[in-house]
C-alpha cells in the first residue's frame, strides 16, 4: 500500500489516479495521520446483479399489486390534474 501526504496527493494528482488505475490502494495523510484510503472502484457486471439477486425473496403479491397501483397513476392518458391551473 502506498502512502502520500494531501499537499502530495493534490500536486500529483494525476499520478494518484495512475497508481490506483494499477489497482494500488493509496493512503492520504495529513499531520502524519491518515483521513482517506483510495482504491480502485470496482466493476459491476450482470454476473454480480445475479448473484446479489439469487439471495433475494421473489416479490410477494401485495408488492406486485403496489407497482400496478402506482403505474396506473402515471399512467392516466389525457387526465393532467394540473392541466388548466
Amino acid at each position: 500500500m502506498r502512502t502520500m501526504t494531501a499537499t502530495e496527493a493534490s500536486r500529483r494528482f494525476s499520478d494518484l489516479l495512475d497508481a490506483i488505475e494499477r489497482g494500488e490502494t493509496v493512503t492520504i495523510t495529513r499531520g502524519h495521520r491518515p483521513i482517506a484510503e483510495i482504491s480502485p472502484a470496482h466493476r459491476r457486471t450482470g454476473a454480480d446483479l445475479r448473484a446479489a439477486l439469487a439471495a433475494t425473496e421473489p416479490p410477494d403479491e401485495r408488492f406486485c399489486d403496489d407497482i400496478a397501483e402506482a403505474l396506473a397513476l402515471v399512467d392516466n392518458e389525457g387526465n393532467d390534474p394540473w392541466a388548466g391551473h
